[in-house]
């Protein structure tokens, strides 16, 4: 259950756009015990209002300007390109919180659209928050008060765990590594399948031991309480099939392929915060 304090049990959220990370957040919100009555959705599309509505029993506006202006906090959950769309007419109270979970978004982009009198939190999630196994970076800038801070820790907490970076530049970072980082392990597995399958499997039991296999190591990074480097020592015998594999993954340049990756993606990511601020 939610904490009983003002910080938490009384805030109003209101969130603008009501896509899937937006319903994550929600439905997290809501197995905590946040009320229902607390919680106000802004969602244009009208197929995906009614899905709100009858998931979860929430009011969902047609637009942030039907809002009303007493939420507590706004969770600005659109993509980056509606943003300018979404808030328009939109009402605001002087103090309340705003967390943006809009990839790309920077704080001073949000400032220009809607003042100076509001507390900002930047964030970026990822997608394993539909599950509620979520990682979240979260920035904010000095002078946040402490109350707005600990508030945006227990929306985003709703999904998942919460680390905080002390630069808003970071957050390039955290969504090369985290925010993007699912699509890497997806296609880990989807390697792992085909090579399994080609070394004589049938596809659907190859897709069920590197499914598995993933999943299990995942849970082994998290529960065994000792460090990647140790766990892969632990199942890699001298002289043996793991060692063989591991020495031509090694020689192959792995690491740093996964280097240039992200390097890759946090100037990607920077070049479209660079846009987004322009416009």
């Amino acid at each position: 259950m939610i904490a009983d304090s003002p910080t938490t049990a009384i805030a109003r959220v209101a969130f603008i756009g009501g896509g899937n990370m937006a319903a994550a957040l929600i439905g997290g919100l809501l197995k905590t015990g946040w009320p229902v009555a607390k919680i106000a959705v802004a969602e244009p599309v009208t197929a995906r209002a009614d899905w709100l509505r009858a998931q979860f029993g929430v009011p969902v506006a047609a637009s942030a300007a039907e809002l009303g202006d007493d939420a507590d906090a706004l969770v600005l959950a659109v993509k980056p390109q509606q943003m300018r769309e979404a808030l328009a007419g939109i009402r605001t109270r002087p103090g309340a919180l705003v967390v943006s979970i809009a990839a790309g978004v920077r704080l001073a982009t949000l400032r220009r659209l809607l003042g100076d009198s509001l507390a900002y939190v930047r964030t970026m999630p990822n997608t394993p928050a539909l599950f509620g196994a979520g990682i979240t970076g979260l920035y904010a800038p000095a002078g946040t008060p402490d109350s707005a801070r600990a508030l945006a820790q227990v929306l985003l907490a709703a999904a998942g765990d919460c680390v905080w970076v002390q630069r808003e530049e970071e957050l390039d970072a955290v969504t090369a590594l985290s925010g993007s980082g699912p699509a890497y392990f997806f296609l880990l597995v989807e390697a792992l399948r085909e090579a399994g399958t080609a070394l004589g499997l049938a596809p659907e039991v190859a897709a069920q031991l590197a499914a598995q296999t993933c999943i299990g190591a995942a849970r082994m990074v998290a529960d065994a309480g000792q460090d990647v480097s140790q766990l892969r020592a632990n199942v890699t015998s001298k002289g043996g099939t793991t060692e063989a594999a591991l020495q031509h993954l090694e020689s192959a340049g792995l690491r740093a392929i996964f280097a240039e990756a992200l390097r890759l993606a946090d100037a990607r990511a920077k070049q479209l915060g660079d846009a987004l601020d322009t416009d």
